[in-house]
C-alpha cells in the first residue's frame, strides 16, 4: 500500500517507480492513522444549531450575520498526534513515522552525550537493496513535566548500501524538550533525567537511553 499524498503531474511515473521496486521507498508518515473513529480524541462532532445551520446562505444584497452558538472544546492540551495515542494507550493502526522499504534496518549502540546533549546510535541495512532510512529519536521529560508521552526530538536520514553500516548523531533540541512556563510567560527547559528513545518510526523505537540536563 502506498500513500502518494499531492502528487503532482508526474505522480503517476514516481508511483510506478515504487510500485514496480525500480525505486525504494523512504517516505514516513506525518501523522497517525488511527484503528478507528472511536480512538481519536473527537470521534463524535456536535451538531449545528439550527440558527447555525443557516449561517452564510446568503441573501439578496450580502450574507447573513449571526451571532454562532456553535462551540467545540479541544481540551486534550497538549496531547496532539501520537502523543494522544500514547498518553490514551491506543495502538494505532499505521503510527506517526512510519514508513515501508524494500529492505530493512536494524537499531543498535544508543549512546547519550550529556555534555553536547547529542545521542549516537548505529543503523545497519540488513536487507540486500540499498535504501534511505529516517531514524528518529524521541524523549520523555522529566516527571515534573507532567506529560506521559514522549517528544520527537531529531531525525536523520541516512542512506545504506546492502548490510552497511553508519553510525547516527542527532542533536536533542532543547526547543522542543522545554514546556511552557504560562507564570514567566517563558520556556523553560526542566533539570533532570530525559529518557531518550530511537528507531524507526514513533511506535517502534527498541533503543533506550537516559539524557542528564542540568
Amino acid at each position: 500500500m502506498v500513500e502518494a499524498w499531492y502528487a503532482g503531474s508526474s505522480g503517476h511515473k514516481a508511483l510506478t517507480n515504487v510500485l514496480t521496486g525500480e525505486v525504494n521507498p523512504s517516505g514516513k508518515l506525518a501523522m497517525t492513522f488511527p484503528k478507528s473513529d472511536a480512538d481519536l480524541p473527537h470521534p463524535v462532532i456536535p451538531p449545528l444549531s439550527p440558527e447555525d445551520e443557516g449561517q452564510g446562505s446568503g441573501v439578496e444584497n450580502g450574507p447573513t450575520h449571526v451571532q454562532s452558538k456553535y462551540t467545540v472544546h479541544y481540551d486534550e492540551g497538549a496531547k496532539v498526534g501520537y502523543k494522544w495515542y500514547e498518553s490514551e494507550h491506543k495502538q494505532p493502526l499505521f503510527p506517526f513515522g512510519f514508513g515501508l522499504s524494500y529492505t530493512t534496518y536494524a537499531y543498535s549502540n544508543l549512546k547519550a552525550d550529556n555534555a553536547r546533549r547529542t545521542v549516537s546510535f548505529v543503523v545497519k541495512n540488513t536487507g540486500k537493496r540499498a535504501g534511505a532510512e529516517i531514524a528518529q529519536v524521541y524523549a520523555a521529560l522529566p516527571e515534573a513535566a507532567g506529560e506521559p508521552f514522549k517528544r520527537l526530538v531529531g531525525w536523520q536520514r541516512i542512506e545504506l548500501a546492502p548490510g552497511e553500516s553508519k553510525t547516527v548523531t542527532v542533536a536533542a533540541d532543547s526547543r522542543v524538550m522545554s514546556i511552557f512556563d504560562e507564570q514567566r510567560n517563558a520556556w523553560n527547559l526542566l533539570p533532570g533525567a530525559y529518557k531518550i528513545f530511537a528507531g524507526p518510526s514513533s511506535g517502534d523505537t527498541p533503543l533506550t537511553a537516559t539524557l542528564q540536563i542540568q
